[in-house]
């Protein structure tokens, strides 16, 4: 069955060579505090950095998921207030784990029709400004330029952005924000259970004059242990292995952000055409560009998804108030072109 839900999704071709790999070298058991697992721990966050183009003075560190970095910014940047900027169900679900742990966040929404101005955004009160930079359950962004100017405008703010579907399939722009988190069942091409966060070297002073020490992931706690390149916890260590040999083997983010949106726009021009399904988003300066979101009758859609099924497609579910009406392609760069072909088939006539 190939999937694509958007995440978890396709993994790569190669993954059932690299477990076994892996099992031939031992590294499924090997100690996290050992040699090996720091060598292949540096070695992930070299080639993080080298083909995502991230910033030298970034920080990488494994965590157990994206969900978990939610928490990571709650108890260890956050001491009061918190500004979720988000237009739809997983920002506002990062707003209210937030909210439970700081009462002072506030959600900031907009519609998912919206293009989020950040002319229009004036934060006086100091604390740290959430962005929900590419939002899975309906299939749309904030592009760089906006998350740009919002830190320029908020130079003593830190600025932390959730990237979970975009992150290894666009490129994004480090140094416009101060921490950055994905998980990587989504755009790596990987099976779940592994998340990156990306910190910034003021995000790290932050953490380090907050002092947060309560928790096994605080962020000073894990900035100690990645100074040595390793983590507080015994961490995910197959799906870092994994990481890292998909990462020796991707292109740069540059060609692939190319072969990303290349596919994004030839699902555009094909939805265009449809009768009985279209595109969710109406405003294209809005759209993912690597969930793109299906809209029809409920009868319609269940149709689709059961003949995709046959022929061994697994169409991702609505989400939240979409459940019924939608449903979400992965445009993953693990995908293939002939699997997409097949898709679009079966949709052809609809």
């Amino acid at each position: 069955m190939i999937s694509f839900y958007p995440g978890p999704s396709r993994v790569h071709d190669e993954i059932p060579a690299y477990v076994k790999d892996a099992h031939k070298l031992g590294i499924m058991s090997i100690n996290h505090r050992s040699d090996v697992f720091v060598t292949m721990s540096e070695r992930t966050i070299t080639l993080l950095k080298e083909k995502l183009n991230i910033p030298q003075s970034y920080t990488v560190f494994f965590t157990g998921s994206a969900t978990e970095c939610w928490e990571i910014i709650a108890q260890s940047l956050i001491t009061d207030k918190s500004f979720h900027f988000y237009n739809g169900a997983f920002g506002q679900k990062w707003h209210e784990y937030t909210h439970r742990l700081h009462p002072g966040a506030t959600a900031m929404p907009f519609g998912m029709e919206e293009k989020l101005d950040a002319a229009k955004i004036t934060i006086n009160d100091p604390g740290v400004i959430c962005i929900t930079q590419n939002e899975t359950s309906n299939g749309t962004q904030v592009p760089n330029a906006v998350i740009r100017r919002i830190k320029k405008n908020h130079p003593e703010h830190l600025v932390a952005v959730d990237a979970t579907s975009s992150m290894a399939g666009i490129a994004l722009d480090f140094k416009a924000a101060d921490i950055w988190f994905a998980s990587v069942q989504k755009c790596f091409g990987l099976p779940a259970g592994l998340g990156l966060m990306i910190c910034s070297p003021d995000a790290i002073d932050r953490a380090a004059v907050i002092a947060e020490k309560e928790h096994y992931n605080s962020l000073t706690f894990m900035t100690a242990m990645m100074a040595k390149w390793q983590t507080p916890f015994t961490p995910n260590v197959l799906g870092i292995y994994l990481l890292m040999r998909v990462l020796e083997d991707s292109r740069p983010i540059k060609e692939v952000q190319e072969k990303v949106v290349e596919r994004y726009n030839e699902w555009v021009k094909f939805l265009a055409k449809r009768k009985k399904i279209a595109h969710l988003i109406t405003n294209q300066t809005t759209h993912s560009h690597t969930v793109v979101p299906v809209t029809g009758e409920a009868a319609t859609l269940q149709e689709i998804k059961a003949l995709a099924k046959k022929e061994g497609l697994l169409l991702g579910e609505g989400y939240g108030e979409w459940k019924a009406t939608t449903f979400r392609i992965a445009n993953f760069p693990a995908l293939k072109k002939k699997e997409i072909k097949t898709l679009m088939k079966i949709l052809k006539d609809f």
